[in-house]
């Protein structure tokens, strides 16, 4: 790892000029480009304190061993160079987005003598007019076979055109009437070409004036009673509005843009791409990537808008670009834009109207390319064996953690305070083996004493199971000694519950461990090989603690901190730092953000049943249908709270004992203040104050 400080510029060495950058490690290779407006401030944002920089590009200025800079006249030919060495170079630490799949994209060859239509996939040819790329090839050539009726342009290879033209006859589409046959002599390469430029017109969204034409056409032949040459304008007519019915107008007033959006994590981005021509959607792509430096939106955007329109000129640079973010300056952007469209591009955030609606899909997309490709990663066997390879290796272990268990901790401002354990089994996620806790050992907010108690009850509760069957002698009776104090603290009925995920009940064989009398898995009587919890280093000495108080001297600990993607382990001074890349890394991530999302799941519920909560709520045993049936006979809880106990045991279904425990519980309760009606002042009489009781199910008092 090499000291920023052996290669830093000497000061007033860097020129205040706009300008390109590029740092390069021990063997000369280049590992990042960057642009800048003034590159002496720039540069020397990258020789500040380690401490205060973003961990990637911490990462960054230690990998490398020199920089050198080139300067520029505009920033606009800065982003030019950046994009140029970008490509050249392919440094590992910037960004650079990677197609999800091959795209195909329908092609005219106009650059031969006879152009030909067909399905192409990969690098752009020079001469070539491309339009797309679509989403499946089915849905080029369902396209190009209803247009080839009225545009009867050759789709066939070079070497099946050149044996029709050896033999003197055509394939089956010349006989057929879906190609003009220039194989044969049929039509001149003047003529073939003609048709081959109307094809790209209607392809490219000029359809109007060509349906006019055609419609007049067929009225003339009508009305000069040429009526098989009408019958076929018309069938032309319906072939092409079937060609362009496909593509539904997404934007009425004919725009030609580009709808960018963009999806991302902390470790990874999705780009989906919308080409809307004449209104339309003409042609969809993406892009996935690991952020490999420290990027935000507006970065990723302008990195995208490189990659799209770096090789493009003319009208392949729509007029309107939209974006979720736009680069900060914006207008060298636009700038190079408007010199590759030859015109001025609009550049911005859609406010309001079918564009904002058709951001909104093109987002959504994104969304669903980012978790689509998460769960291609997660649900490959190789890449989850070689993620619980990585872990291992990492944190020294002598397996792979085949079973990963991952605590959190939620609350809001010390109140509601729960707690979240996810398992995970080879790799993916077992929900049926997730754990929702309540802390009730003390009160208020400290995460590392509440992860320090469910480590504890959920290893108390393991040990309890390996005493019943046996397993734990020598240490049994501390065990139970310690169920004890957690009992009293946390009852079992209180202190564990079941799964919101997921059925209680699993397979009675195999990794769930141990089964019950009734053929259900014990809920703890299966260990753990590692036991992730969400923190860094106080966390992970909390959970050690609690293991090592109890025994367990077989299950390994680590943290992930979120802020840096960090591994802690216990008793370590400094972290595991895994690849950005690291599939390990991404596994870890996973299953934090899974107990992440269970927890705050489990904590939001409970803060809106603690909101709705009324007194009937506290009295033990009462259901939701002796509730309402307690309201429904006395209209409000005021007239409840007055009633004598033979009188609540009038109400269908309630005996005297629940009916004592009903006047007991709303004696001991406060009162509510009366209701008030906030524009006039006037206090709410009891009937209404009961009708409102009612008609919530009894949760205002």
């Amino acid at each position: 790892m090499a000291d920023p400080s052996s290669y830093r510029p000497k000061p007033g060495q860097i020129p205040e000029s706009p300008g390109v950058y590029k740092f390069r490690d021990e063997h000369g290779r280049v590992i990042y480009v960057g642009k800048a407006k003034s590159l002496r401030p720039r540069l020397s944002s990258y020789f500040q304190d380690l401490a205060n920089l973003h961990p990637r590009t911490r990462t960054m200025v230690t990998t490398a061993a020199a920089v050198e800079w080139t300067v520029v006249s505009t920033e606009v030919e800065a982003l030019q160079l950046e994009y140029s060495w970008i490509k050249e170079y392919d440094p590992r630490f910037n960004v650079k987005y990677r197609d999800d799949k091959s795209y195909p994209s329908l092609a005219v060859t106009l650059n031969e003598e006879f152009p030909r239509v067909q399905v192409m996939r990969g690098a752009k040819k020079k001469g070539v007019r491309y339009f797309g790329p679509y989403g499946h090839a089915w849905a080029i050539r369902e396209t190009v076979d209803l247009m080839l009726r009225v545009f009867p342009v050759r789709t066939c290879s070079a070497g099946v055109f050149k044996r029709s033209a050896q033999i003197g006859r055509p394939c089956l589409l010349g006989y057929i009437g879906k190609c003009s046959a220039p194989c044969v002599g049929r039509v001149t390469a003047e003529e073939h070409r003609e048709l081959a430029e109307e094809f790209c017109d209607f392809m490219a969204g000029r359809t109007g004036t060509y349906l006019r034409r055609l419609e007049q056409q067929m009225h003339e032949a009508a009305e000069d009673m040429e009526y098989e040459k009408a019958a076929r304008l018309r069938d032309d007519i319906g072939a092409l509005k079937r060609a362009m019915e496909k593509n539904a107008v997404v934007l009425a007033d004919a725009t030609d843009a580009d709808l960018i959006a963009v999806a991302e994590d902390e470790l990874e981005a999705a780009v989906q791409i919308f080409h809307v021509r004449g209104g339309r959607v003409r042609g969809q792509r993406g892009w996935v990537t690991d952020k490999v430096e420290a990027v935000d939106t507006a970065g990723l955007v302008e990195h995208a808008l490189q990659q799209l329109y770096g090789e493009e000129r003319g009208d392949a640079v729509p007029k309107e670009v939209l974006v979720p973010a736009v680069p900060d300056p914006a207008e060298p952007v636009t700038q190079w834009l408007t010199e590759r469209r030859g015109s001025l591009v609009d550049l911005r955030i859609p406010q309001r109207g079918d564009k904002k609606d058709l951001m909104q899909t093109v987002q959504r997309n994104a969304q669903q390319a980012l978790a689509l490709h998460k769960t291609k990663r997660a649900s490959d066997l190789t890449t989850r064996s070689r993620a619980l390879e990585e872990i291992a290796e990492a944190l020294g272990l002598d397996s792979a953690p085949l079973r990963v268990e991952c605590f959190d901790i939620s609350h809001l401002q010390g109140d509601d305070v729960v707690a979240s354990m996810v398992v995970f089994e080879d790799g993916l996620p077992r929900k049926s083996e997730y754990r929702r806790f309540q802390i009730k050992s003390f009160a208020g907010q400290d995460d590392v004493r509440s992860m320090h108690e469910v480590v504890s009850r959920r290893f108390r509760r393991y040990l309890l199971e390996k005493q019943k069957t046996g397993e734990w002698e020598e240490q049994a009776t501390g065990a139970a000694e310690d169920t004890g104090t957690i009992g009293a603290t946390a009852p079992p009925g209180q202190a564990l519950e079941g799964p919101s995920d997921g059925p209680s009940e699993g397979p009675a064989e195999g990794p769930s461990g141990p089964i019950d009398e009734e053929g259900r898995p014990k809920r703890f009587a299966y260990p753990p090989q590692l036991v992730v919890v969400d923190g860094g280093k106080p966390q992970v000495a909390a959970a050690r603690r609690a293991l090592d108080e109890l025994g367990v001297d077989d299950v390994a600990v680590c943290g992930l901190a979120k802020r840096l993607e960090e591994v802690w382990l216990p008793d370590e001074e400094d972290p595991v730092v895994l690849p950005r890349s690291s599939e390990g890394l991404y596994l870890l991530q996973r299953v934090r953000d899974e107990a992440h999302r269970f927890a705050i799941t489990y904590q939001r519920s409970k803060r809106a049943k603690s909101m709705k909560a009324g007194p009937l709520d506290t009295v033990p045993g009462l259901g939701d249908s002796r509730k309402q049936a307690l309201l429904k006979h006395f209209g409000s809880v005021k007239r409840l709270r007055a009633a004598t106990v033979e009188q609540i045991c009038e109400v269908p279904g309630v005996g005297r004992k629940t009916a004592e425990t009903v006047a007991a519980a709303l004696a001991g309760a406060a009162p509510a203040a009366p209701a008030v009606n906030t524009a006039t002042g006037e206090i709410i009489e009891d009937e209404s104050a009961g009708a409102a009781s009612s008609s919530n199910g009894g949760t205002r008092p």
